[in-house]
């Protein structure tokens, strides 16, 4: 396993003339070994949501190179299928691998008691909280089996009592099924709290202008010292008072 690797990359999407063209990504640099967990900060429009399609293949870059072990994208809403229970949207990640139905459901069973949502599975999308929702996206989301995880501000649409929940919970989740993780976030503290590294991004177009090791043992709490440190660092390199 390689992890992931980003070098040199360019990502331009094209105008009706080159005065219209948008440089999204330029000279984008950045890598997370096996089992890391790296999280992106930058301004919105910076082409953070760009390097996630990057590295899933989703996109191709017009210079430079991506290198990834095979990567599932966990976009910004969960996506769930208003229509399907909660334990067969779980097992969509299965179907479309051709799973049959069944065991798709037999195998995403114990992933709900796992992680909290045991007693849910027959609930439809509209009868489960916000977090629950993204709980049951991240179980489809692992049940893809890819070794990189790309979370694309996976709490953004949550509220702040439920996003620090989450993000404990995702911390904890992580801890029992490793995985490489590249995650995407507007909040620095979320950065801090959850990664092994935050990466800065420069406004657009984005490259990496700051890296920091965070070697503070887990769990994290925003309000330690070390943390709220850390934190400053990483806005002073954002350009924002912190």
């Amino acid at each position: 396993m390689d992890g992931v690797h980003v070098d040199g990359v360019e990502r331009i999407f094209r105008g009706r003339s080159r005065r219209d063209d948008v440089v999204a990504l330029r000279g984008m640099d950045l890598c997370a070994a096996p089992g890391e967990i790296v999280a992106v900060v930058g301004a919105s429009g910076c082409g953070k949501s760009t390097l996630l399609e990057l590295i899933c293949g989703l996109q191709a870059p017009d210079a430079g190179s991506v290198s990834a072990d095979p990567a599932v994208l966990l976009p910004q809403r969960d996506l769930l299928l208003p229509w399907a229970s909660a334990l067969d949207n779980a097992a969509l990640a299965l179907r479309v691998r051709g799973v049959p139905a069944a065991r798709a459901r037999d195998e995403a069973r114990p992933w709900f008691e796992r992680f909290g949502l045991a007693g849910f599975e027959r609930a439809r999308p509209a009868e489960l909280s916000g977090g629950m929702r993204q709980r049951v996206a991240f179980v489809r989301t692992l049940l893809a089996g890819k070794p990189v995880l790309a979370l694309d501000e996976p709490f953004a649409a949550l509220d702040a009592l439920t996003r620090q929940e989450m993000q404990g919970w995702l911390a904890r989740a992580l801890a029992e099924e490793p995985r490489t993780v590249v995650l995407v976030t507007h909040d620095v503290e979320e950065a801090v709290v959850l990664g092994d590294r935050v990466v800065v991004m420069s406004p657009r177009p984005g490259r990496a202008v700051a890296e920091l090791d965070v070697a503070l043992p887990r769990p994290r709490h925003r309000t330690d010292a070390s943390v709220v440190a850390l934190r400053e660092q990483a806005l002073q390199a954002l350009g924002a008072p912190a």
